[in-house]
């Protein structure tokens, strides 16, 4: 007993004293950090210099604060640069004396093409001071090449390629998967082209679905196409015969086609760009990285203000965390905005594919209570989709990119069934004793639903559908047949949204927050964006475990991992779900 006791103690003793050393690391790695983070100096910009836009970093809405982008930290090793501040720079960067050109250096661009429509147009707009872009890489995205498409001059190299083939969506369908795992998932939806559920119970997409996908990827095919056509002098037909044919398979095939000027070695086009500046071939170029340059935000009136609210990610009851659209935090948001006399109006720029149809209504609440009180305008960014366009409806007004991803109005609710795989796979049994003949549904995990608790549920789902309907009516004010008949679940992009009423205006978050400005009658006005930033440190510390369990996960499960995130978060999800028919990749 006496030396069971010792062990005890000096397993404890070990504990306590490995969480302290732990904790004195863990301090003197921030320390470290906050120090190398407060004495970076600002990069200065040197007369006659280029800027360089890789884009080889994470996009998102809005620029994160990250100082450990240099460090081995699992999940935190990113660099990041924002579109707000992707499009801020370029803007200063066009103003800016000391800066002649922008050589573009992109492979591959990783966000949607509403964002990339955002970029190439500020590139567009930046062409009109008169300055010069030069694209060149050894290959070329089809993503890559549309933005870099609007180049003076696109250059190749010699050995490289330029991927022109035509757009492709896929989806991942899991029910053998499901089958194998012993896995019922048991579906109740509402709208025929509520495709969110099929990759759980289906192989292959449903005719309705492919209906959809067909027509929403060939509009933003067609976008696609005439963009270049009209950057490049070509017909639209003549590159819709390159892209289908698959003519484009080298650097000479891109020269032959006009998708490229010329193909060039490294040193060939650092000498091209030497002679733009008339820089002597001995010395070198001053060059300064976009995620490096600084920019500079318009000066206005601080009690003239348009609020940028951001809301990116799914939506999701209360605070929500880093990727999320927390209801009471948005909400919250909004309030506060709405009682700020010195805010005008407000630009509510939204990015999501949805979530709970609950949190959505939430939101929803907060945006009709502010149009009451100063003009809201919604601007779209890649996804504004089911629970992403019930916290649009309301707004005075709604702006798209053409090839936004919107509308699902429809909901749907998932209750997996986990029998076959706790009784029969693993011998995992459930047993209990309730009051009341409904009192367990939806918390017995391994027994399928009564079709008594299937119809019940069934009508709570056209509740839902019914109440979003209604939201959409009121908002865009359209009676809530004309909903019914362009909801039903079915993905529109934006240009196919204005048309059938859904979205006001093609135009991105600068146009947005111009209109706003001028319903809300003001002249000279400051930009402010909401919610504030966490602190790079905050922002390690309250998601640092979530990373890490992540990262470790998917070394473990390597490319299973996917099949287990699905059934983790379809399993973490309650109530009715307003949310985009899974994950929607193009490329």
């Amino acid at each position: 007993m006496k030396s069971f006791f010792k062990y005890v103690l000096a397993t404890v003793t070990g504990i306590v004293i490995s969480s302290v050393v732990l904790f004195i690391i863990m301090l003197g790695i921030i320390g470290a950090l906050v120090t190398s983070a407060s004495s970076e100096k600002e990069v200065m910009v040197k007369d006659n210099s280029i800027l360089y836009l890789s884009f080889n970093h994470e996009i998102t809405e809005r620029s994160i604060d990250n100082p450990f982008g240099s460090l081995d930290i699992p999940g935190y090793n990113l660099k990041n640069l924002g579109l707000d501040d992707i499009l801020l720079r370029i803007r200063t960067a066009k103003e800016d004396s000391k800066i002649k050109g922008i050589f573009m250096d992109a492979s591959t661009i990783a966000t949607g093409f509403a964002s990339l429509k955002e970029i190439r147009d500020a590139l567009v707009d930046f062409k009109s001071s008169g300055k010069f872009i030069v694209a060149y890489n050894e290959g070329y995205s089809q993503k890559a090449y549309y933005v870099a498409s609007v180049a003076d001059k696109v250059y190749v190299n010699p050995e490289g390629t330029v991927d022109f083939k035509g757009l492709a969506s896929s989806t991942m369908f899991m029910k053998d998967a499901f089958d194998k795992f012993g896995v019922d998932m048991q579906v109740v939806k509402v709208g025929t082209f509520k495709s969110a559920v099929e990759p759980y119970f289906l192989n292959q997409m449903s005719e309705a679905n492919r209906l959809q996908v067909n027509s929403y990827l060939g509009s933003i095919y067609d976008s696609f196409i005439q963009e270049i056509s009209t950057s490049r002098k070509m017909s639209a037909d003549s590159l819709r015969s390159i892209a289908t044919n698959y003519l484009v398979r080298n650097a000479d095939d891109a020269v032959r086609y006009k998708l490229a000027d010329a193909k060039l070695y490294k040193d060939e086009l650092i000498l091209e760009l030497k002679k733009r500046l008339n820089v002597a071939t001995k010395d070198d170029l001053s060059v300064v990285s976009l995620i490096d340059y600084k920019s500079k935000m318009p000066s206005g009136s601080e009690s003239n203000q348009v609020a940028v609210l951001y809301a990116e990610g799914a939506i999701v009851g209360g605070e929500g965390t880093k990727g999320e659209i927390g209801s009471d935090k948005i909400s919250r948001e909004l309030r506060l905005l709405r009682q700020d006399d010195n805010v005008k109006a407000v630009v509510f720029r939204v990015n999501s594919p949805g979530g709970s149809a609950l949190a959505s209504d939430v939101i929803w609440r907060e945006v009709e209570l502010t149009k009451q009180v100063k003009p809201i305008i919604v601007s779209m960014g890649d996804y504004a989709a089911s629970g992403g366009y019930y916290i649009s409806a309301a707004a005075d007004s709604i702006f798209a990119e053409n090839n936004t991803i919107t509308g699902s109005i429809g909901v749907f609710g998932v209750i997996p069934n986990f029998k076959n795989l706790l009784n029969n796979k693993i011998g995992v049994h459930f047993d209990g004793v309730k009051t009341g003949k409904f009192s367990d549904l939806g918390m017995v995990p391994d027994r399928p639903l009564t079709a008594e608790e299937r119809d019940i549920i069934q009508m709570e789902v056209n509740r839902v559908y019914q109440t979003f309907m209604k939201r959409v009516s009121d908002g865009r004010k359209i009676t809530v047949a004309q909903v019914d008949t362009i909801g039903q679940g079915r993905v529109w992009t934006g240009k196919q949204a204005v048309e059938i009423g859904l979205v006001d205006r093609i135009g991105g978050i600068d146009d947005a927050i111009k209109a706003a400005a001028k319903k809300a009658k003001i002249g000279q006005y400051a930009v402010k964006q909401y919610p504030a930033k966490e602190d790079a440190i905050s922002t390690f510390l309250n998601s640092s475990k979530e990373k890490v369990q992540i990262w470790m996960a998917q070394q473990q499960m390597g490319e299973f991992y996917n099949y287990f995130d699905v059934i983790k978060k379809v399993s973490g999800q309650s109530g009715i779900m307003a949310k985009l028919p899974y994950s929607i990749e193009i490329h």
